[in-house]
């Protein structure tokens, strides 16, 4: 069979999008309006956000404004992992913040658990599986890659089970499996729209006022210490402000050097028969990860289908952002062509869906954090596509930095982190951002055919602390 046919009837739509339950829009905000926190993003950061203000002050009078609809961008496009970790991986945050990594697992851990408990107590369907995820070996170099980390994590109290060609193959059908790590506890799967949308609907139910189609235009702080956000019917005057933009456009011309949009693009198949279950196995129900530098991700949907992504991690020049480049039939056609290598008893099957999203991206692979206008605007930024879990934590981070709930002038367990003081090197200026990130891209790739060893350019990256992969 040809792969490619199994695209012929992809929707290019996101499949958690097109689910029936999107709630109906939110109006717009007009005419001006006041409020004690404004939270501009209705993503999971500045839902969250919202959600989160509101438990510590329920007094407090909360506004989110999202330019198009809850969950309408990176929040309903991903895979749908809801992972503890916070600094992107256990390699990521060692290479970084070795001494506050127990820690930083610790806070990952209990964030991951309260998010479930969130679900819970708002009654917020999200399809929540806390199943974990199986990082696999495709390739010998990287055996020693999982077993590095599961010792890693075996020193930060965190226990991985190792697993062999058999054992792995064991839990899913794949011939290109050579072993595997698989994180119990650490991975939840989610439906990622659902969640957003859930979260907002709990907003809602606390007071928190959402305008939706409200895309803010300027910002602007007075001598009173207030700021006040425009749109183009109406403003709201707030006394702070918490900036959730995530890869778009953002409002401080500063975080434009720290970010760079980035799309990823994933397929989903259509449901599964119970024979081709039978042929793959998956029981358990894991999402799973290649250990490739440019790696797929993929994870089983409530009604069987397969979430196949990642692999290609595309910058358009200028930090390009156009709702047709969410389109990238190469991309879906390389896509297609690995998913039948890796599963080739699914022969037939068909993808019933193909899209892509943009990823906030910064130099050290996940979110950075700070504050503008006199303390009296926060951010967070940079998640890197590991924002499902770690969005919760940054909205912390924000009401925090902004003193919600806090005496004046109080730090907290999260503040006083050097991964939360600190910033990632910044990307340099047009045309060199472009070229910079291409030859890094190219040279990833032959790190890839070259038994995962990486040449002078990353070698360079990784001593300056800028080790990518896709």
């Amino acid at each position: 069979m040809n792969p490619l046919r199994a695209l012929a009837d992809a929707e290019p739509v996101s499949y958690w999008l097109a689910d029936g339950g999107r709630p109906e829009p939110e109006a717009a905000l007009v005419g001006d309006h006041t409020c004690d926190l404004a939270v501009i993003g209705g993503g999971y950061s500045g839902l969250w956000t919202a959600l989160r203000a509101k438990e510590r002050d329920p007094s407090l009078d909360v506004v989110v404004l999202e330019a198009d609809r809850v969950g309408g961008a990176a929040s309903g496009r991903n895979g749908g992992f809801c992972a503890a970790s916070l600094t992107h991986g256990i390699g990521n945050g060692m290479e970084r913040w070795p001494d506050e990594m127990p820690l930083l697992e610790r806070l990952g851990m209990e964030n991951l658990t309260e998010i479930g408990e969130t679900l819970s107590r708002y009654g917020i369907d999200a399809e929540w599986e806390r199943t974990g995820e199986l990082a696999v070996a495709t390739e010998p170099w990287q055996l020693d890659g999982l077993r590095e980390e599961a010792e890693t994590a075996g020193r930060l109290g965190h226990e991985l089970v190792q697993l062999d060609a058999d054992e792995v193959r064991a839990q899913i059908g794949s011939p290109t499996y050579l072993g595997g790590l698989w994180d119990r506890d650490g991975v939840a799967m989610v439906h990622p729209a659902r969640l957003a949308w859930g979260l907002a609907e709990a907003c809602r139910s606390l007071g928190v006022r959402v305008h939706e189609n409200t895309r803010v235009t300027g910002l602007s702080s007075d001598r009173r210490g207030d700021m006040t956000i425009s749109g183009a019917y109406g403003s709201v005057t707030a006394h702070r402000v918490a900036l959730a933009t995530g890869a778009f456009s953002p409002l401080l011309r500063r975080l434009r050097h720290y970010l760079v949009p980035v799309y990823d693009y994933a397929l989903v198949t259509e449901p599964l028969s119970a024979d081709q279950k039978a042929a793959i196995g998956w029981g358990a129900r894991q999402g799973v990860g290649d250990s490739a530098n440019q790696f797929h991700y993929y994870r089983l949907t409530a009604d069987d289908r397969i979430l196949w992504g990642g692999y290609d991690a595309i910058y358009h020049y200028g930090n390009g952002v156009h709702a047709e480049l969410e389109r990238r039939p190469r991309t879906f056609a390389t896509l297609a062509r690995h998913f039948f290598t890796t599963f080739p008893q699914l022969e037939g099957l068909s993808f019933s869906h193909a899209w892509g999203g943009v990823i906030d991206t910064c130099s050290r692979f996940s979110a950075f954090y700070g504050t503008a206008h006199a303390g009296r605007l926060a951010y967070a930024a940079g998640y890197t596509g590991l924002g499902v879990g770690a969005t919760r934590f940054g909205a912390d981070v924000m009401l925090d930095l902004l003193g919600v709930g806090l005496r004046p002038g109080e730090q907290t367990e999260r503040t006083r982190l050097r991964m939360v003081r600190s910033k990632p090197v910044p990307f340099p200026p047009e045309p060199l951002r472009y070229g910079v990130i291409e030859l890094t891209r190219r040279e990833i790739a032959r790190a890839d055919r070259n038994a995962g060893r990486r040449g002078p350019w990353l070698g360079l990256l990784d001593r300056l602390g800028l080790g990518f992969d896709s």
